[in-house]
């Protein structure tokens, strides 16, 4: 095992490298040699062959990197990847049975703070305190992580290829809301299916009930304080989870109705298709039903058909058609496109702190860093609304931004210095 302080310096001294193989191992579970000495060149493209060689040895000897088994291949240590995804906000979306596990274990900690009360075991009820307090600390942590994770994956599905179908685009979506949000919301229920408030309720009411018969027992004050602080927690805990389940429902659910008219649209048109396969052009259309009325044409008369204006303007672009040939670009040996673009992400925090304010985040990071690629772009828009030391403040009406390859319907951002 690596000696901390020997750890720490070298993730202080090759931080920009580190920075960028968390990322990459979101692609890539294992890492080869190549793509390490090429995200090395990236970060400092004025290092010789011999400098980079040196720069993986120093990371493996420091155990950042690991050599895997059976294999020359490297890893990112676990640790080290938990903690700079953590300072990062690059984060997987957690388990909810993780969750829910924690949020049972609650109930068994405020069990034994009461046993411990009511038998005057003093040291089980500050060691039920302590318990009650890290699965509040765990709880909290897990429920930032996974909404960083769930805004993430819909900006991926947002920002994808348009011509994708819409079902692949949006597949990690509902599978977030199928395995993570819908278990989230019934646990969150305030009703009495609903564990997360009942559990932390019941923990909070018992550490109330302790602080008070600790004061007319005449306690010490250090372990009153102790259960006083614990109590604050849950009722953090209570705010921040309610606060997490609804911006969670509000960046899912809307996707998700998106992707339900889409299905019902298509269901609409394949029952119509083969009625008319069935039944014919003349009978299909014939009957009279408003849920399958659609705007290409109007059916007026039962023994007559007449076009709309939309399928005629389609058939005149369609007689005006002339196909354009396309010449595809020739796959050269060793010019493959780079996986993540390395930008100097203190600059332009520096350079935004200099023009503050600014009306619109999306927009002022487009006219200035134009040349970086999408993706990179709503990467730093995304990381730069969170900044804590800035008063950033959301516009209730949509503008569209068109990027390099892509247009984003977006809220402006304004940042301001904090009064």
């Amino acid at each position: 095992m690596a000696n901390p302080r020997s750890l720490v310096y070298a993730l202080y001294t090759h931080w920009d490298t580190v920075e960028v193989l968390v990322r990459l191992s979101r692609e890539f579970a294992v890492l080869t040699t190549e793509q390490v000495l090429g995200c090395i060149a990236k970060v400092a493209p004025q290092m010789d062959a011999e400098a980079q060689g040196a720069a993986v040895r120093a990371m493996v000897n420091a155990d950042i990197l690991q050599p895997c088994a059976r294999s020359s291949d490297l890893q990112l240590n676990a640790y080290v990847l938990d903690f700079v995804r953590g300072l990062t906000r690059e984060h997987e979306l957690g388990l909810a049975a993780v969750l829910q596990a924690r949020v049972a274990a609650i109930r068994e900690a405020t069990e034994g703070l009461n046993d411990g009360m009511q038998g005057a075991d003093m040291d089980r009820a500050r060691g039920a305190a302590n318990k009650l307090a890290e699965l509040f600390r765990q709880i909290s942590l897990q429920l930032d992580q996974d909404r960083h994770a769930l805004l993430e994956l819909a900006e991926d599905a947002k920002t994808a290829d348009a011509s994708m179908p819409i079902a692949q685009r949006y597949r990690r979506v509902l599978e977030a809301y199928d395995h993570y949000v819908e278990p989230m919301n019934q646990m969150m229920d305030t009703g009495p299916q609903g564990t997360f408030y009942r559990y932390l309720e019941d923990a909070e009411r018992s550490l109330d009930l302790a602080f008070e018969q600790l004061s007319f027992q005449g306690g010490l004050y250090s372990h009153r304080l102790q259960l006083r602080q614990v109590a604050h927690q849950a009722k953090e805990l209570r705010r921040f989870g309610r606060l997490i389940a609804q911006q969670c429902a509000d960046t899912v659910l809307p996707l998700r109705e998106e992707m339900r008219q889409h299905n019902a649209l298509t269901s609409a048109v394949s029952l119509l298709l083969g009625q008319v396969r069935k039944r014919g052009l003349r009978r299909a259309l014939s009957r009279h039903a408003a849920s399958t009325a659609l705007p290409g044409w109007r059916n007026e008369r039962g023994f007559r058909l007449q076009l709309g204006d939309e399928l005629r303007t389609v058939m005149a672009a369609a007689r005006q058609y002339q196909p354009q040939s396309v010449a595809f670009p020739q796959d050269e040996p060793g010019n493959a496109p780079p996986l993540l673009e390395h930008v100097d992400e203190a600059a332009i925090r520096q350079q935004l702190r200099s023009s503050l304010p600014v009306d619109s985040l999306l927009d002022w990071l487009h006219a200035h860093h134009g040349h970086l690629q999408d993706a990179t772009l709503l990467r730093l828009f995304h990381e730069l609304q969170h900044e804590g030391s800035w008063q950033i403040e959301a516009s209730e009406h949509p503008e569209t931004t068109t990027l390099q390859a892509i247009r984003v319907l977006h809220h402006p951002h304004r940042v301001n210095l904090p009064e």
